[in-house]
């Protein structure tokens, strides 16, 4: 759908928006790309110059500390300059201002942004408007797409399975107002695993939910029976309030991460959390801190992860080498 915007003429990744319209070989040359990063945190000097002399601007219209931390981290770790901007979500901050915004910063002679909005849509907008130097990454718009959580999470997955043939995968949880969870299926079927399985209850699945490429489940015991990865999603407690769901305990309950719950699971399953976690809410705290849980790796593979992305969309191709 993105297609033509997200690559140049050469098929090259020039903006990263959504996993939409991304090759299976695009994709896998991410995960190739941030491989050659993974082990730059290891280094005592922890640069590498492949960014030098570019600035990137974190343009975050919505909060998220972790998100903006790591992009920060990835592009300081390319010797890039960064720029932080957060810029509170009003009335005022779409449409004619936001393009005066980008406008002033291009006047800068800046080489990307890296966009968070509470507006699905909001980064492919400033792609269509920018400069045509400049590379725009989406770092989570609205319920639309987060890309480069879901590259993260693939990450982590190949690191423990090896290959992506093969794979069961459950995504729990809220999947209806997930923008993680979008990119992740997109990603996952493009990858080729065997199966993507979503649980929730009724009222957290969107309507058009099997066209998605996914089988639908509304019992925790049957969904993660065999699987060899299960994705738990952030409930987000303002909707504990909506007509979605009933309370916090009857959904951690039903749909809560328990260690028998997780026994159903091939016993080599990994857990995975895009964060920030509700303890007791949608997993227990013995599953979030035990041994099959790999939520704090997902943490240092985004570094990685936002690395290669952000030296393929300026054109360095190759990684760290």
């Amino acid at each position: 759908m993105h297609r033509h915007l997200q690559l140049t003429e050469h098929g090259k990744l020039k903006h990263f928006l959504s996993i939409e319209g991304l090759s299976k070989r695009l994709l896998t040359e991410i995960l190739d790309t941030a491989e050659s990063f993974a082990g730059i945190s290891e280094h005592q000097v922890k640069k590498v110059p492949l960014l030098r002399g570019k600035t990137i601007v974190n343009l975050f219209f919505e909060n998220s500390t972790r998100t903006r931390t790591t992009f920060e981290l990835a592009a300081t770790r390319l010797s890039a300059d960064v720029l932080n901007m957060n810029i509170a979500t009003s009335a005022t901050s779409k449409g004619e201002s936001l393009l005066d915004t980008i406008r002033n910063l291009e006047a800068m002679h800046v080489d990307m942004f890296v966009v968070r909005h509470a507006l699905s849509g909001a980064a492919h907008f400033i792609a269509q408007h920018t400069a045509p130097h400049i590379s725009v990454i989406n770092a989570g718009d609205g319920q639309h797409a987060h890309p480069t959580q879901a590259m993260l999470d693939m990450f982590t997955i190949r690191q423990h399975k090896k290959q992506f043939a093969g794979l069961k995968v459950a995504i729990v949880g809220d999947i209806l107002h997930s923008r993680v969870a979008r990119s992740q299926i997109l990603a996952l079927n493009t990858l080729g695993v065997a199966e993507v399985r979503v649980i929730a209850p009724k009222t957290l699945l969107p309507a058009h939910v099997c066209s998605m490429g996914v089988i639908p489940l509304h019992d925790m015991e049957e969904g993660l029976s065999d699987v060899d990865v299960v994705i738990m999603l952030r409930l987000q407690k303002e909707r504990m309030n909506s007509a979605f769901l009933p309370s916090e305990s009857e959904f951690f309950k039903c749909y809560g991460l328990t260690e028998t719950k997780l026994q159903q699971a091939k016993p080599d399953a990994i857990v995975m959390h895009p964060g920030p976690i509700n303890r007791g809410v949608e997993i227990a705290s013995s599953v979030a801190d035990g041994p099959q849980s790999v939520i704090l790796e997902q943490v240092s593979n985004g570094i990685a992860v936002r690395m290669a992305v952000m030296t393929m969309t300026l054109g360095h191709h190759g990684g760290a080498a």
